[in-house]
């Protein structure tokens, strides 16, 4: 593993997260220290190629090592206080206005006290963040360890680091190849994590030479956001953030050559089924019995549903399907996903039980029709309402608490309340007949039309009831 631990010597760090301190108005400053700051810090260092001070050892070299490596993690204190610095006043640096007046701004033609006949000029210093822990580390534990000619230059490197951030942010800087101690918390790279962090990536050195040059031939003028290619966002979750919950995931969204009236469902899905598992075989071989479920002894909601995607919600829906999608339940092996997923994109076309209909994946850069648009079964809500009947698991009344045990076997929260009739309750739902819902040579069970709602916001996809793992009990969001 690699570990760059730093500590701020104060106890406090500024840095400007993104260019914006010197509007006056950030209210919340740079914490953690991105990745990206630290790696530029370890470039200002010592240079780079012939611009290295310490040449017997540092050669710029161990620089194009460390941008290669993916967002390390960061263990960092996240209670902490930040405080808005107020605008102070110091002196403007420029001859040409010395003893003359100005118009502007009321802070760029006040005399400055302290040297009489010259301008003061505002400065808006930002957000300076009081640190529960001074300790701040990065790490990647996942990453061979480099040479030692490498790593003796990391070190060399951190030892010349005076501050991270501005210049009254002083830290020490230390490289490891073990843990060093470290604050508890930790920010983790997380794709749907709740905040941004800027990160390296390969070819950002060669960028901060380019950046180092410009600043030589012109100037203060020359600014990092005038080189955007620099700017990589990460997404990170905090310590703070609630843990994700595994709902399971949808692993294609497929669209249908014409649209198939919901009435079709029980052969449209299983046609569905049989040739996802045919791909399958063909590709990777035997299923996994979470596609299949025969010999699965699990309970609950563990095996694969088929979603047939009706045109449903809308003032002018038909209830005609349009689309498919095939999802997996939480916990699924990560490889018995990416197998699923390559089987369900390969099926072109659905043949049999009077259907002849074409299959395509899903353009991500359309949003119609509507009903094969992720968001359409995706987005949370509180209240959802079946496109398909839900067949009941039981022979009994339908109240809360049997609803309740619905949602439970389905991996949802409680509702906190429930509409249940004989006929549809959304725009476009299908009323099916008995035979249209029971399958041949198994018992017939009861079904319904519900609508159930949600204390808070719940994400997609809703689908409960006995048959959910043919498509049945599909809801879809019901605006309040």
């Amino acid at each position: 593993m690699l570990a760059i631990a730093v500590e701020f010597l104060h106890g406090t760090f500024r840095g400007d997260p993104d260019g914006t301190a010197i509007t006056g108005r950030l209210q919340r400053g740079e914490w953690p220290p991105s990745p990206a700051r630290l790696f530029s810090a370890l470039v200002a260092a010592d240079g780079t190629y012939d611009r290295c001070r310490v040449t017997r050892v540092t050669d710029g070299r161990e620089l194009e090592w460390l941008e290669q490596l993916p967002s390390p993690k960061i263990h960092a204190g996240a209670d902490c206080h930040h405080q808005p610095l107020k605008t102070r006043f110091v002196v403007k640096h420029d001859s040409r206005w010395a003893g003359k007046k100005k118009r502007g701004t009321p802070e760029e033609v006040l005399v400055h006290q302290e040297y009489v006949g010259r301008l003061g000029v505002g400065e808006r210093p930002g957000v300076r963040v009081a640190l529960s822990d001074p300790r701040v580390t990065y790490v990647w534990d996942e990453v061979a360890p480099p040479d030692e000619g490498v790593l003796d230059a990391l070190r060399l490197r951190a030892a010349r680091v005076g501050f991270l951030g501005t210049a009254d942010s002083p830290a020490r800087v230390s490289v490891h190849t073990e843990m060093p101690p470290s604050a508890t918390e930790c920010f983790l790279p997380d794709k749907d994590g709740d905040t941004v962090i800027r990160v390296t990536q390969a070819g950002d050195l060669e960028i901060l030479d380019r950046l180092f040059d410009a600043w030589v031939e012109r100037g203060a003028s020359v600014t990092p956001n005038q080189f955007p290619a620099l700017k990589h966002e990460q997404r990170y979750r905090s310590p703070s953030a609630p843990v994700a919950v595994d709902r399971g995931q949808v692993m294609a969204w497929l669209q249908l050559g014409r649209r198939v009236s919901g009435r079709r469902i029980t052969p449209l899905v299983g046609l569905f089924k049989a040739a996802v598992l045919s791909q399958h075989e063909r590709i990777h071989g035997e299923p996994h019995q979470v596609l299949h479920g025969h010999g699965f002894r699990g309970k609950g909601y563990e095996i694969a549903r088929y979603l047939a995607l009706p045109n449903v919600g809308y003032p002018r829906s038909d209830g005609r399907v349009q689309g498919l999608a095939l999802w997996l339940p939480p916990g699924t092996d990560a490889e018995v996903r990416r197998k699923a997923r390559d089987a369900a994109l390969a099926v072109r076309r659905l043949t049999g039980n009077g259907l002849d209909v074409a299959v395509e994946r899903r353009d991500e850069e359309d949003d119609r029709p509507r009903a094969t648009w992720p968001t359409r079964w995706l987005r949370p809500s509180k209240t959802w309402a079946t496109a398909f009947p839900v067949i009941h698991e039981r022979r009994r009344a339908v109240d809360l608490p049997e609803v309740t045990r619905w949602c439970r076997h389905a991996g949802l929260p409680a509702p906190i309340a429930f509409w249940s009739g004989r006929t549809p309750l959304a725009r476009g739902a299908l009323d099916l007949a008995p035979v249209e819902v029971n399958r041949e040579g198994k018992p017939g069970l009861p079904y319904s039309h519900v609508a159930i709602r949600f204390a808070e916001p719940v994400p997609g996809p809703v689908v409960i009831g006995s048959g959910r793992q043919r498509g049945f009990g599909l809801c879809v969001q019901v605006d309040d």
